[in-house]
């Protein structure tokens, strides 16, 4: 089992920016952010092939805004968020899946076995 820890959100104005943190306490294949506003479906954000080729994958909502990184060292998944907009704001989840299992894409949900708590952003 897997737990994962984020940090780093909070309230910013529209047009500015925000990094997010994860902290994955054992192996992790691929990571994930994924978001879920008030009354709405979760959603993909961004991905990172951790456990391989390091190939990062982007919600088409947060291309060119977004910018995801994996530090192997501190196994901790970071989300640079730039150019902020209100269409942003939403609980912000972090995932992962080890090695084994169902695969359906970096960006879908159900690939993905455990999830963090989540961390608040806010964009007003």
């Amino acid at each position: 089992h897997v737990q994962l820890v984020e940090s780093g959100g909070g309230s910013v104005q529209a047009g500015g920016s925000l990094r997010l943190s994860c902290a994955a306490s054992g192996y992790t294949h691929c990571m994930g952010w994924f978001r879920q506003a008030p009354e709405k479906e979760r959603e993909p954000v961004a991905a990172i092939a951790t456990g391989g080729t390091g190939r990062s994958h982007y919600a088409d909502s947060v291309k060119g805004r977004f910018t995801a990184s994996h530090d192997n060292g501190k196994n901790t998944l970071t989300l640079q968020m730039n150019s902020l907009n209100p269409e942003d704001t939403a609980m912000y989840y972090c995932a992962t899946r080890p090695s084994s299992g169902s695969w359906f894409g970096p960006l879908q949900l159900k690939s993905y076995n455990y999830w963090g708590q989540g961390t608040q952003v806010t964009v007003s």
